[in-house]
């Protein structure tokens, strides 16, 4: 089956920056829905539209294709005790603790440093700024459950699970590995 609109495709790939420096492994493949539903990067899609299980490709995406430029002003100090304890580099934030008119509210904030009284939050993505390589293998290619579309992501094995079923937490090979990258 060749990959097109409403396919659902599992991918192994490996992520590098533009100098071949390994970023993820990409020990579980990815799975996504493939026609523009934003599961993956839209150069990923370009580059395996119209392909088989089996197809090998390696590309390069740039910033303005990927995560963007990076964006200072999207970097901020904020006090310390407006953050929960305990707080680490590292950990991530939705919107800021004061929200304010600059459309903050449903950022990801990531904790860059942290002092006495102040604590650095950066808005960008991990790899804006950065080109990127992606090789990717493409494993497996199946039509789209009625479902799927209509959720607009992948159910099941490395999909999305509803919890519909009789245990709603019981999601064992049901991780979430397809989202929306903004």
């Amino acid at each position: 089956m060749k990959i097109a609109k409403n396919s659902v495709v599992t991918v192994h790939y490996k992520l590098s920056d533009a100098q071949g420096n390994l970023i993820e492994d990409g020990r579980e493949p990815m799975v996504y829905l493939h026609g523009g539903y934003e599961n993956t990067l839209p150069k990923i899609e370009e580059a395996l539209e119209g392909k088989e299980a089996g197809f090998e490709i390696t590309i390069q995406v740039e910033p303005e294709d990927a995560f963007g430029e990076y964006d200072a002003e999207l970097v901020k100090v904020e006090q310390r005790n407006h953050l929960p304890s305990p707080l680490e580099v590292g950990m991530q934030f939705e919107g800021m603790p004061e929200e304010d008119d600059a459309g903050d509210n449903g950022m990801i904030f990531t904790v860059t440093d942290i002092t006495d009284d102040k604590v650095v939050l950066d808005g960008n993505h991990p790899l804006a700024g950065m080109a990127l390589r992606f090789w990717l293998n493409v494993k497996e290619v199946r039509v789209a459950t009625e479902e799927e579309i209509m959720h607009e992501h992948v159910h099941g094995a490395h999909g999305h699970d509803h919890g519909d079923d009789d245990d709603p937490d019981d999601s064992d090979g049901d991780a979430f590995r397809s989202h929306p990258l903004h």
